[in-house]
């Protein structure tokens, strides 16, 4: 396409892609928006080296012959990208159909990072709101994200672990990603360190004298009574020194039972300052369960089904065209993809989205409008699927979602918008304004989001324009 461009001249032309997507993940009722320090990164380190170059040149067109010609080549090795790059700021809660990052720019330079920018932001987007429901689910006990060992790959891992702390996550076991992205790492021993020593209680002794200020002991590599029953002489030991058993961690068997049982054997040693951590294949239902039955739990580690997004592979974000403009020209074309599937049909103009706030300070509506085209006075919100459906937001307060990314191809965040942890305080922050009803795991009360209603308007006339109806 690139070449195409190029060559026909077409390359000029400037566009506006929109990604966004279109259902909620996890039948959920909202989405943390992740992604946007690798989207930084990739606009940074764009290029073509001769390497690259040497590759192109070698692929060979399915009819024979080359595939590239050798001057779009040439011309490769010194292009650098145009594009100006506005996004939702990391962290942000969002909801489908509307945008999340927008590119403007030449229509080659935008459709070359189309590939890469929706890698960035559909993986993690999807990664963090797990992480959200996650956390929200544990109701303010830190959680730890232990999936490295599960992730899709190397790549993967270092993202996802990223994710998951901007999504809410206290911690990483992956200490790569915490030397990368400046995350909080922890983490504790594993079973084969336990099955390394003669006796349960000599694996215990000699890591607590290892990490007296860390020592969180896993009891369930032979027997959870008699383990806790170790940790309980261990942590009287400690005690005499001066020094305190942080935790038990309990990775087996029926945990909420089994952390009840540990808690009471604990209390009864005196030993009611070390807590009781739980792991083994948690999600935000799992968690929610052994809550809702009591359980004492002062953290917990969540590893395959955060890392890996267990019951949904994949975001489904999408990268449309949806304005272009001729070189030298002031007014912009709407451009609009039009399907047999009302939810695939797509949204023209250059757009941006409102916000609009309560006055308790919940979030009240989104709003998708044209940058260039206003808004009406009314501030009419339309469901893009069903136009029946309209909210008044007149009179609220709101604020706009898309910020500047890049300018031209240089980055313009600074490194405090880029940095994983103030994007969980965004997130942190952004989920406090959503209504219960549309947090909660079963069946959430759907946020409203709609297009202005005389962006709306436009839409139709065009759809009845391109179908020959109107």
């Amino acid at each position: 396409m690139a070449q195409g461009y190029w060559e026909t001249g077409q390359g000029a032309t400037q566009a506006c892609f929109h990604a966004y997507f279109r259902d909620y993940p996890f039948r959920g009722g909202y989405a943390i928006a992740c992604g946007m320090d690798q989207l930084a990164e990739l606009i940074d380190g764009f290029a073509f080296s001769a390497e690259d170059v040497d590759y192109l040149a070698s692929l060979d067109a399915p009819g024979g012959g080359r595939l590239f010609k050798p001057a779009f080549l040439e011309y490769l090795l010194t292009f650098s990208l145009r594009v100006d790059v506005d996004a939702v700021a990391e962290g942000a809660v969002v909801f489908p159909h509307e945008p999340i990052v927008r590119v403007m720019g030449p229509i080659m330079d935008c459709q070359l990072i189309e590939t890469a920018l929706l890698n960035c932001v559909n993986f993690e987007t999807l990664i963090a709101t797990k992480a959200a429901r996650v956390c929200l689910a544990a109701h303010g006990l830190p959680v730890a994200e232990f999936g490295l060992r599960r992730a899709q790959g190397a790549g993967g891992g270092m993202w996802a672990s990223r994710a998951a702390v901007v999504g809410g996550c206290a911690s990483t076991s992956n200490v790569l990603a915490g030397k990368t992205y400046d995350l909080p790492v922890s983490g504790t021993h594993a079973h084969s360190w336990v099955m390394s020593f003669p006796s349960e209680l000599e694996a215990f002794r000699a890591y607590a004298r290892e990490f007296p200020r860390n020592c969180v002991l896993l009891v369930d590599t032979y027997n959870v009574e008699q383990g806790i029953r170790n940790a309980i002489t261990v942590g009287l030991e400690m005690r005499a020194r001066g020094e305190r058993l942080a935790g038990i961690r309990i990775d087996s068997g029926d945990l909420a039972w089994l952390a009840k049982m540990a808690r009471r054997m604990l209390d009864e040693a005196g030993l009611d300052d070390c807590g009781i951590v739980l792991s083994n294949d948690l999600d935000e239902y799992t968690i929610q369960s052994i809550l809702d039955e009591g359980a004492p739990v002062s953290s917990w580690g969540v590893g395959t089904k955060l890392a890996c997004a267990f019951d949904q592979p994949t975001l489904g974000g999408v990268y449309k065209l949806s304005a272009t403009r001729a070189p030298g020209q002031a007014e912009w074309v709407d451009r609009l993809k039009i399907s047999e599937s009302a939810a695939k049909l797509t949204v023209p103009g250059v757009l941006d989205v409102r916000r609009y706030y309560n006055d308790d300070g919940t979030i009240a509506g989104d709003m998708v409008f044209d940058v260039n085209a206003g808004v009406d006075e009314g501030q009419v919100i339309v469901d893009p699927l069903d136009s029946m459906r309209r909210k008044k937001l007149a009179g609220k307060r709101f604020s706009t979602m898309l910020e500047p990314l890049a300018r031209n191809g240089q980055v313009v965040l600074d490194a405090g918008d880029r940095s994983a942890m103030e994007a969980q305080r965004r997130c942190r922050e952004g989920l406090a304004c959503l209504d219960e009803s549309q947090k909660r795991m079963l069946n959430p009360h759907t946020y409203p989001v709609g297009l202005e209603y005389g962006l709306c308007e436009r839409r139709r006339a065009l759809v009845g324009k391109l179908r020959g109806i109107a």
